[in-house]
């Protein structure tokens, strides 16, 4: 028959493990909290360090009289970078605000002795504080420099401009009220276009009325008529005088003519000075020569009648002139 084992050995290797006690509970737990100490105190100081807590910094000064919006740690920026921080903000005895500000020994080279500070509240977003440098060959701001900060508050011209917005909106109800000037004056515009459309056209709109502008349009057209007749006649009377049959042609031959005629009569003229000088030499032959003076003059007598004649054929022929005297030598 096989032996039992004791009742008190069953029971304790019938125990579960969890219930077992954990050897070196008490230096575990310690090893825990020790890391989790040294973790906290890691996370703090990288979180000093990515504030800049380490980092060697000058102070600069802001003064203004109004700090609205400024806070602790806010961010200093130059082209939209940050270079310094809000340290403290006081209130300095004569009323001034004084916004002390930690600026990075790295990023202080930006700032000059020229610089601009602003501080800048928009519409939509907190208040920033900027810094602006022209002239970066300026000196260097030195450390704990106080500078005052220019304002810019677009929410205080809110009030004005909502104001103007108002007074827009009423002047454009008055305006396009239904008995407002600009109403009628569209009115007035809309009667004139369509006059402008009708058969008259602009003269139906500069007369008023249909009548006188028909007036105006017949007088036109008579004008026109007696344009053209005018300038039927002047083509006429061009032909007549410019023309290969017209009066120039027949007064340029008549002017050739007597030309003619003249130079007929200086030759009678030359021919009885050489006969009155032969009559002066030859004194006995005075009878002869008192013949051939006759017949000389008698030959004169023809040339001149015949440029008689042909003046006046040139005064019947040529229309502009009416002086019928003609002067002999």
């Amino acid at each position: 028959m096989a032996m039992q084992p004791p009742v008190e050995a069953s029971v304790l290797n019938s125990e579960p493990a969890a219930a077992r006690p954990v050897r070196n509970l008490e230096f575990k737990a310690a090893l825990l909290l020790i890391f989790t100490a040294l973790l906290i105190a890691g996370s703090v100081v990288y979180l000093l360090y990515a504030r800049g807590v380490f980092q060697a910094t000058q102070t600069l000064v802001l003064l203004t009289d109004d700090a609205e919006g400024v806070v602790v740690g806010m961010d200093m920026s130059f082209s939209g970078f940050p270079i310094g921080r809000v340290r403290r903000v006081e209130l300095a005895e004569n009323g001034e605000v004084r916004i002390v500000i930690d600026v990075a020994k790295k990023d202080a080279h930006w700032l000059r002795t020229t610089s601009v500070f602003t501080l800048v509240r928009g519409l939509v977003g907190g208040t920033a504080i900027r810094a602006f440098s022209g002239i970066l060959t300026d000196p260097p701001l030195p450390d704990g420099a106080a500078r005052p900060v220019l304002r810019g508050d677009a929410t205080a011209e809110l009030p004005r401009v909502l104001s103007s917005a108002r007074e827009l909106l009423d002047n454009l109800n008055a305006m396009t009220g239904q008995d407002a000037a600009l109403r009628a004056s569209l009115a007035n515009l809309q009667q004139v276009t369509d006059k402008l459309k009708g058969p008259q056209g602009a003269l139906g709109v500069l007369f008023g009325n249909e009548a006188d502008a028909r007036k105006l349009t017949a007088a036109l057209d008579r004008s026109n008529a007696i344009l053209a007749r005018i300038d039927t006649l002047a083509a006429k009377a061009d032909t007549q005088v410019f023309g290969p049959d017209g009066v120039m042609k027949e007064t340029r031959a008549t002017v050739i003519e007597l030309n003619r005629l003249l130079a007929d009569a200086r030759t009678s003229m030359a021919k009885v000075d050489a006969v009155l000088a032969e009559a002066q030499g030859i004194g006995a032959n005075v009878r002869g020569a008192t013949t051939d003076l006759g017949a000389l003059r008698a030959d004169v007598d023809a040339n001149l009648r015949k440029i008689e004649g042909m003046i006046n054929e040139l005064n019947r022929k040529w229309p502009f002139t009416r002086d019928t005297e003609v002067k002999l030598p």
